[in-house]
């Protein structure tokens, strides 16, 4: 039964952004194909131009050859554990949202056996047989969700706190002769969560999630090359991207205001919107719609902060990476109040998407 005493709070925060830039240049001499298996006559520059403009992606990054997803997600927990300054052993759970697994530079095949959290618990040097550790795959919203069971177990009064990591490497499943496969990069990032005695409405307030598979499960799916002369049957990953637009815009600002109604708040008290980060202008358009379902008009340029011109779409990573560059200083004109509300949302493959609403504590 859920503890009416205890919040969740934010503690700690790291990420690991890998070193390697792929910027849209790198692109120019790839050859695309579309879905029936017919090259694109289009420039290559100009669908690269065409994709910064949509987008606004001018550069991704892409893991170090000799790492992999859990190794990244060992460096972004390692980071949050020292910035909460808590003891390791500590730890209740650690969760690990991912969809890929560890996946090798020369053998893309998927690799979940151990768990990555299994895999970053030993990184750490966990010995206490009570951290349990477990893999949550959940699309993009991986973190988002991972946050909300974490919450649900501290407020419980199982766990007192949690180590949550969003990571994941999509440069080593994206087709190198699909468009899409520009969008795609690759990051980790973690927090730690902690149970405080509830002095007031603070930490994780309220939260919502929804997956809609009837008609929209297959609108990001695995499948071969679109080049037909691609040497092997490697599987990458697809995605509908007509349809998963229309999906977003259409769903999303309605579960961001039903997720804000339940939390007792109207929109102007959200002081900040950490979105995930897969089209800026699908984004943007959100955030409008969002408002026009509140009758309000010109949101604040600074209430949605954007990773993505830089960082590209690093699925369950984007959302933990983006709070800790603010909260860490590192985006300008960017920072987190205290006392303030913000709302963390997330929406991918599923098609899943939730939020939650979160105070930060004064």
């Amino acid at each position: 039964m859920e503890n009416q005493q205890i919040c969740s709070v934010i503690t700690g925060s790291g990420r690991y952004v890998p070193g390697r830039v792929i910027a849209n240049e790198d692109f120019l001499d790839h050859s695309f194909f579309d879905t029936e298996g017919k090259r694109i006559q289009k420039p290559t520059k100009d669908i690269v131009a065409t994709l910064e403009k949509i987008t606004h992606i001018k550069e991704r990054r892409y893991l170090e050859k000799d790492l992999m997803t859990s190794d990244m997600g060992y460096y972004a927990g390692e980071k949050a554990i020292q910035d909460a300054k808590v003891d390791k052993e500590s730890l209740d759970y650690i969760i690990l949202a991912h969809n890929f697994g560890d996946i090798r530079e020369d053998n893309r095949r998927v690799d979940t056996c151990p768990t990555l959290a299994a895999r970053v618990k030993h990184k750490l040097g966990i010995k206490n047989p009570y951290t349990v550790a477990y893999d949550l795959p959940f699309g993009c919203p991986g973190w988002v969700q991972a946050m909300i069971q974490a919450d649900y177990f501290i407020r419980s009064g199982d766990a007192k706190r949690v180590l949550v990591i969003g990571a994941e490497t999509l440069s080593r499943i994206s087709d190198p002769h699909d468009m899409d496969s520009m969008i795609f990069s690759d990051g980790a990032g973690a927090v730690i969560l902690e149970a405080r005695p509830r002095l007031d409405e603070e930490g994780i307030v309220k939260h919502v999630t929804r997956s809609d598979t009837y008609e929209h499960a297959h609108l990001l799916r695995m499948n071969t090359s679109n080049n037909p002369c691609f040497v092997d049957n490697t599987l990458f990953l697809k995605m509908n991207g007509r349809k998963l637009y229309e999906y977003a815009i259409k769903t999303v600002p309605t579960t961001l205001k039903e997720c804000i109604d339940k939390a007792g708040l109207q929109l102007s008290d959200i002081k900040k919107v950490f979105i995930h980060q897969a089209n800026a202008k699908m984004d943007h358009n959100i955030l409008e719609r969002l408002f026009a379902l509140y009758e309000l008009e010109n949101p604040d340029p600074h209430l949605m902060p954007m990773s993505i011109t830089r960082l590209g779409n690093n699925s369950v990573a984007t959302v933990p990476i983006l709070y800790d560059l603010v909260v860490k200083g590192k985006m300008k004109d960017q920072h987190i109040e205290k006392g303030s509300y913000i709302l963390f949302a997330s929406v991918g493959a599923g098609m899943n998407l939730n939020a939650f609403v979160y105070k930060v504590p004064q």
